[in-house]
């Protein structure tokens, strides 16, 4: 029987040939958006389920919103989206063929993080304002 020897051949790099970077956090926070949407898109059709029940299931799931737990839960949903919805629109910059560049392409992933963070606290001033 032949004796089976294995390939001389380089290995795929992998996570720790890598030094960590940002566009690489952005892709990876990217990802995990666009699956914690999943479970928020979950809690709004659970809410117009309720909404859809009568008023009594309304104003249970409206208390459970209203808590502070429910509130932290909104906040996060909130800045996933948003987080989501810049990803894509830095995405969207790359399938145009801009900013490709080393310091540009890095710069738009910096930018990624902050810009979503300021528009979740936007959404929420402008939320408790209207409010």
């Amino acid at each position: 029987m032949a004796e089976v020897k294995p390939a001389a051949r380089p290995l795929s790099p992998h996570l720790q040939i890598y030094r960590w970077s940002w566009t690489m956090a952005m892709s990876v926070a990217h990802r995990a958006t666009g699956a914690a949407l999943y479970g928020g898109t979950l809690l709004v059709a659970l809410w117009l389920i309720a909404a859809a029940s009568g008023p009594g299931a309304y104003d249970t799931a409206q208390a459970i919103a209203g808590s502070v737990l429910g509130r932290l839960v909104l906040f996060g949903y909130t800045f996933v989206l948003l987080h989501h919805m810049v990803g894509g629109l830095r995405h969207f910059i790359w399938d145009m063929g801009h900013g490709y560049d080393p310091q540009t392409r890095m710069n738009l992933a910096k930018f990624s993080g902050l810009v979503s963070g300021i528009l979740t606290l936007l959404v929420w001033i402008v939320a408790y304002a209207v409010r």
